[in-house]
């Protein structure tokens, strides 16, 4: 900054004066001159990363950008994209979940905690869990039901509603079910809210023949994927957007699952989304 600001001002002003002001040698000021003048080494690479991250619509940090460098072949170190990322001045959004809280005490039958934290799957199909998160639209309130595979962290189904009902919830689970293949028997995991207590809920789990489990009460790791869902979702999509209407909201909403489900690259799935994770995976 100091050698830019003598550049332009040594027309004007005897240079020794200027570098005596700034408290710089003559030599390291000729040093940053020569450096100012020169091409941008990372230029073609900084085009890049704006391309990758623009493209992710904001939501990648430096791990997802490097993803997608990767993908396209470029050989970069994860230290080298986050720094270009400070310097271009790309920030991720930050994450500020606001969970929705379902606990009425025990209103039904609670089930085994089966899954016990085993978050991972072989196969689709095997392990499914669900969860209902808040949203606020102005006054107005809006409560998304996704049911997740662990196989892929892919949403097989969801609703949503102006009210955390029973519908909300049977409703998505039975989306789920219609999207079994023949011999499909997945367990089926949630919380200890009302609505997976209460016997509309259980009976949809045993007219399908699927096994039903719970988490402990009021341990939110235990549910830590769909944990985890809601909290890219907030922070990719709701906290820093403004939807005036809850119909311009569920709008974007189906925009984002969408872009989740196709395109969304993990980590945790090799740097693929879960439509190309799950291709890959049933064709070996």
């Amino acid at each position: 900054m100091k050698t830019q600001v003598i550049a332009t001002l040594k027309a004007d002003y005897p240079l020794p004066v200027l570098l005596a002001a700034a408290g710089l040698a003559r030599s390291t000021f000729y040093y940053h001159q020569a450096r100012l003048t020169r091409p941008d080494p990372h230029a073609e690479l900084k085009t890049a990363i704006i391309e990758a991250f623009e493209q992710a619509r904001g939501r990648y940090g430096h791990r997802g950008v490097h993803t997608v460098l990767a993908r396209q072949g470029r050989q970069v170190a994860k230290k080298t994209v986050l720094k270009l990322m400070n310097t271009l001045g790309l920030v991720c959004k930050v994450r500020r979940p606001r969970r929705y809280r379902s606990w009425l005490g025990q209103t039904g039958t609670v089930a085994e905690n089966v899954l016990n934290r085993q978050f991972s799957a072989s196969a689709p199909d095997t392990k499914w869990v669900t969860d209902v998160t808040e949203f606020r639209i102005g006054d107005r309130k809006v409560y998304l039901s996704p049911v997740i595979d662990l196989f892929d962290r892919s949403v097989i189904a969801y609703s949503c509603g102006p009210s955390a009902t029973l519908e909300l919830t049977n409703s998505s689970l039975r989306e789920a079910i219609a999207t079994l293949p023949a011999g499909a028997a997945p367990l089926v995991y949630s919380d200890q809210g009302f609505q997976y207590q209460h016997v509309s809920w259980r009976t949809l789990l045993q007219d399908a023949g699927l096994t039903q489990s719970m988490s402990r009460r009021a341990n939110c790791l235990d549910n830590s994927i769909a944990e985890n869902f809601f909290g890219h979702l907030k922070e990719e999509l709701f906290h820093h957007n403004r939807f005036d209407t809850v119909a311009e909201f569920t709008e974007a909403l189906d925009d984002y699952i969408d872009w989740y489900n196709t395109t969304r690259i993990s980590t945790t799935l090799k740097g693929l989304s879960p439509v190309e994770y799950r291709a890959q995976a049933l064709a070996a």
